[in-house]
């Protein structure tokens, strides 16, 4: 295997570790001994990757970023592009399986917490916020005028955080994820409907 391939696989190991420590122990009980033990390697190894444990962990939570854009991307390829699909499959993407599971939902609610109080967390949580938002008003400003294209964004990112942050907190997270996708996508419809509306009475 090239070098190259072996690194690579020694940081997502790395990183698949650090997350399950976060699921068990939370993010303040983690630590380089409880990382390095669930990865098989020694502790040196994290260091020399990613200069200690909160370099591991930013590395971790920029990982969680990746794959929402991933599976925004892998969406949005099979549709026909229109603001309404763009929609849908950035409601999609933030309840997918991947994000909705045990591992990354409680890997987020510890760096949600902890971003309150670390800089480099807190930076990665403003990129997350932009992000969704930036995505959000270009979809509706397909369909929409600049100002209520911003609104929407705005509130749909809301719903999007509530209703993730409620699904994860819950008793029953799988029914509360589902139950939360269609409402933000029923919610969506409806600001775009709201939106026609008042362009046709304009």
């Amino acid at each position: 295997m090239p070098i190259v391939g072996v690194r690579d696989t020694r940081r997502q190991q790395l990183i698949d570790a650090t997350m399950a420590s976060i699921a068990e122990l939370g993010m303040q009980n983690t630590t380089i001994v409880s990382i390095s033990k669930r990865a098989g390697m020694s502790s040196g190894i994290i260091s020399h990757y990613f200069g200690g444990k909160q370099g591991l962990i930013e590395a971790a939570l920029r990982y969680l970023l990746d794959q929402l854009g991933r599976e925004f991307r892998e969406r949005i390829v099979r549709t026909d592009g229109s603001a309404l699909q763009r929609l849908d499959c950035i409601v999609e993407s933030n309840f997918s399986e991947f994000q909705r599971s045990d591992l990354a939902a409680k890997t987020w609610l510890s760096f949600w917490a902890r971003s309150m109080h670390e800089p480099g967390l807190q930076r990665l949580q403003q990129i997350n916020n932009a992000r969704l938002y930036s995505n959000l008003r270009y979809a509706f400003s397909m369909a929409l005028p600049p100002a209520p294209a911003t609104a929407a964004a705005r509130q749909t990112a809301a719903m999007i955080d509530g209703f993730w942050l409620r699904s994860a907190l819950s008793l029953d997270p799988e029914e509360s994820f589902e139950a939360g996708e269609t409402l933000c996508k029923r919610f969506v419809r409806n600001l775009l409907a709201e939106g026609e509306q008042a362009a046709a009475s304009a």
